[in-house]
């Protein structure tokens, strides 16, 4: 297997039959470059080729899963696209078709024929959790922080997250609505995730849970996989995730959305974020317990 600048691999389990990827920029909180994401797609496949594989775990290394998509612009860059003409004004269709691209990304990372778990510590925000999202269980630490803050202005979740596929209507508008990061336990609760444990045991249960699914062989499991990706494929996953990719690109272009990027171009990353954020922590007060 090819070797990495943004990833860790290794094999874990009975056997080293779970495979394991490691999001590996923790200054940057694992945030998702062009290059850290053209890097996944080839250990994706590289991983649903080898027949010992069985299953295959999605973590991130540091303090965090995954902060969501670099807004710095740092890694390398595979492509780049015009997105604006030269008078400055917006050029919608690139900017759409250079998101369709990471969605493609995400839809492999649905579709491969393994048997996928991702770990989540510390923040699994914005696109960090929409792959997070498009793994087949995932599992977190009960404390951890799991929601897309980029509803806030910066777009959509190109994915939907899948959050009205697996769970319901009410909650999955809430959070889409606000914006709120839940915890791993909360997010247990109403099933959005499989399993919430203690950070302390998050990397041991992960590995056991893994091992035992990967008692059987890698293609029964896949055919098991696709089997079960067959009834939400039926229910509309792939137009719906075309959709929301194409609704987060229009998103970019709202009164909202022009807001967010000029405070960015002018004040800087934590500037905006606190701009951004300030006022749904003023106003936090209806989940409060009295």
């Amino acid at each position: 297997m090819a070797d990495f600048e943004n990833l860790l691999i290794d094999r874990v389990g009975t056997d080293g039959r779970v495979g394991r990827i490691t999001l590996n920029r923790p200054e940057k909180l694992n945030a998702l470059s062009e290059g850290l994401l053209t890097e996944l797609n080839e250990a994706l496949h590289d991983m649903e080729a080898d027949h010992s594989i069985r299953v295959i775990i999605l973590r991130g290394s540091g303090r965090a899963f995954c902060a969501g998509y670099d807004l710095t612009g740092g890694g390398r860059r595979a492509r780049s696209y015009k997105l604006k003409d030269d008078s400055g004004r917006p050029l919608l269709m690139n900017l759409r078709t250079q998101m369709q691209q990471y969605t493609d990304i995400q839809m492999y990372f649905w579709n491969m024929a393994k048997v996928t778990i991702c770990s989540i510590h510390g923040f699994a925000a914005a696109g960090g959790c929409e792959l997070a999202m498009m793994a087949d269980l995932v599992v977190a630490a009960d404390d951890a922080n799991i929601g897309h803050p980029g509803h806030r202005g910066l777009g959509v979740a190109r994915n939907g997250v899948i959050w009205p596929l697996v769970i319901g209507m009410r909650k999955a508008k809430e959070l889409s609505y606000t914006g709120e990061y839940i915890t791993g336990e909360e997010a247990e609760k109403i099933g959005m995730i499989n399993y919430a444990w203690p950070e302390a045991e998050l990397e041991d249960r992960t590995i056991a849970f893994a091992d035992r699914l990967a008692i059987a062989s890698a293609d029964h499991l896949g055919i098991l996989k696709v089997n079960m990706n067959r009834f939400y494929e039926n229910m509309g996953i792939y137009s719906s995730v075309r959709s929301s990719t194409e609704q987060d690109s229009m998103a970019q272009l709202t009164e909202f959305g022009y807001a967010w990027w000029d405070q960015l171009r002018e004040n800087g990353l934590k500037e905006a974020l606190a701009w951004r954020d300030g006022p749904y922590k003023e106003l936090d007060t209806y989940r409060k317990k009295k």
